[in-house]
């Protein structure tokens, strides 16, 4: 996939991303920390001694733990494969209105009135249909990463809650959103559990870290001389 596609593809799954995470946030889970109590781990209960004795603080980004674990990582990826036809489409019809648009800035003072007339009719009617694609799209993909990630919050959540429990932590406030979204407006490193939460939750999931993408293995050298040599073109990099 060239820099071009590879780079829509960033944009289109960051707008994606953005509609699935507002749409989350304006209907928020029972599970999530940030609004209502999570529920209570199998087997542990809030009158623990260890719960009645807490004083500590902690902080968490739920999105950074749903996405960094490795079920999301395995999820999310799956998703973006999964979501590239529909990018490549979207890329064509892009690429076929931006050659309209230009053929229109280049030639209009050459065009009888009726050539340009239809020209930009073709133009219009092709911009409405990439436009509407395009809503489409993002909707469909914030759909699918919503259900992502409402399914592993869910399983998510009485980790979380044991974590506190095990910890003598009082409270937990969802950091996701910096202020004034959220209602930390600093909070060191040393009360964050993000990472310790993300830690627990991949030994209990049991789910193994997605494997990393291999460099492409370098070409065997021949036995001919440099002269004789035919140049080699550079190997597609692999998406991101």
């Amino acid at each position: 996939m060239n820099p071009m596609t590879r780079k829509f593809l960033r944009i289109f799954m960051a707008g994606a991303l953005c509609v699935g995470m507002s749409a989350l946030a304006q209907t928020a889970s029972p599970a999530a920390p940030s609004s209502t109590p999570l529920p209570a781990a199998p087997g542990v209960t809030s009158s623990s001694p260890a719960a009645s004795s807490s004083t500590k603080l902690g902080t968490i980004n739920i999105e950074q733990a749903v996405l960094a674990c490795n079920e999301g990582r395995r999820d999310f990826d799956a998703l973006q494969k999964k979501l590239e036809p529909k990018q490549t489409e979207l890329k064509s019809q892009n690429d076929e209105l931006e050659s309209l648009q230009k053929q229109l800035q280049t030639q209009q003072d050459k065009l009888n009135p009726e050539a340009l007339s239809n020209l930009q009719k073709q133009i219009e009617s092709k911009k409405k249909s990439f436009d509407r694609a395009v809503q489409d799209a993002q909707e469909d993909a914030g759909n699918q990463q919503k259900e992502i990630f409402q399914r592993i919050l869910q399983k998510m959540a009485p980790v979380i809650v044991k974590y506190a429990q095990e910890n003598n932590i009082a409270m937990i406030v969802d950091i996701s959103n910096p202020w004034p979204q959220s209602p930390v407006l600093w909070a060191g490193e040393g009360v964050d559990i993000t990472r310790s939460v993300v830690e627990a939750y991949n030994t209990q999931s049991g789910v193994a870290a997605p494997a990393a993408a291999q460099p492409a293995a370098p070409k065997p050298a021949t036995g001919h001389s440099p002269a004789s040599k035919t140049p080699t073109s550079k190997s597609t990099q692999a998406p991101q």
